[in-house]
């Protein structure tokens, strides 16, 4: 019995949100089997059979060359049932949400989104917890299917290494792609190449509204730098064009989990804590004593965050 689940990379390394879904995939029980769009001698071997997969498939940029849904759909279509696959599942990323929602076109089968838990109760079906409303609700349902397909919630199941891993044997898959497969691809900028993103940061500075205009994003970037960190932003920045909407969290930006998470001037609104309730530890920095925010936060700094955000640079770079 194989379960496979898509892998994608941040930087050299497996994503944590991977590492997440391949956590849940290890649940279902049978062999693991890690699916990756790289190069072969790129496969992080090692880190995926510290978590226990058995078999990585590496499907090489030259059978598909950058980002492309439904090649990638189509890639896992066929491996899923050249190797008799019970389930296949991604990360709910939006890549993992868009390839695994193609796969369910091209394969006529269900697919469930942002799952929690996912119970195999024999034959065909799985029980399932997933979330709906952007988090705020969670549904349990059955999913009946000869495969199923689903992603795994970002922020619901921790990395948690195997007890006893094996070698993961890699292999080179040659999908069988028709021309239609390859007319939507992206390719990565090499401007938004490499370092820690979004999803996967352990921190992230966040700034809204009151941050008060492009210019005013200097302090929190160097303040990010110093952490070690990224910046993220609020859905009004990205409307007012402050900032690129691939550094919005929210509901409609990017779901994150990071270790710390800064909101300098968010007041909090429920599609912006829908993207960030994930955090392990939250600190706002607002003016407004009853911003919403607050009520989500750990600890909270009333004050003007042009005078804070200047001081904690200071007092770090003084460390």
């Amino acid at each position: 019995m194989t379960v496979l689940c898509l892998v994608e990379l941040d930087g050299a390394a497996p994503a944590d949100a991977s590492l997440r879904a391949v956590t849940l995939a290890r649940s279902l029980g049978g062999d693991v089997g890690a699916v990756l769009f790289a190069e072969a001698d790129a496969v992080p071997g090692a880190a995926l059979a510290e978590y226990g997969v058995t078999d990585a498939y590496v499907v090489e940029p030259a059978g598909v060359d950058g980002y492309a849904p439904q090649a990638w759909a189509r890639a896992l279509a066929g491996l899923a049932d050249e190797r008799g696959a019970t389930a296949v599942l991604a990360a709910g990323t939006d890549r993992g949400n868009e390839v695994l929602a193609h796969l369910g076109a091209i394969t006529g089968l269900p697919m469930a989104a942002n799952c929690t838990l996912v119970t195999p109760d024999g034959g065909r079906t799985h029980r399932l917890v997933r979330h709906r409303w952007a988090g705020l609700l969670l549904e349990e349902a059955v999913l009946e299917a000869p495969v199923a397909l689903f992603t795994v919630a970002t922020d619901s199941v921790a990395p948690v290494p195997a007890q006893a891993p094996a070698p993961a044997r890699v292999h080179v898959y040659k999908p069988e792609l028709a021309e239609g497969d390859l007319r939507v691809r992206a390719a990565e900028s090499p401007a938004g190449a490499g370092g820690v993103s979004l999803a996967t940061a352990r921190v992230v500075v966040g700034g809204g509204r009151g941050v008060g205009g492009p210019d005013g994003f200097a302090p929190l970037e160097e303040l990010a730098e110093l952490l070690g960190g990224v910046v993220g932003v609020s859905r009004v920045v990205t409307s007012e064009g402050w900032r690129p909407h691939r550094q919005q969290v929210g509901q409609t930006g990017t779901k994150i989990t990071p270790e710390l998470y800064l909101a300098c001037g968010i007041s909090g609104a429920i599609q912006h804590i829908a993207g960030c309730a994930g955090a392990r530890h939250m600190i706002a920095i607002n003016t407004d004593p009853g911003a919403p925010i607050l009520a989500h936060a750990d600890y909270a700094v009333i004050g003007d965050l042009h005078q804070v955000v200047p001081a904690l640079v200071e007092a770090l770079r003084a460390r």
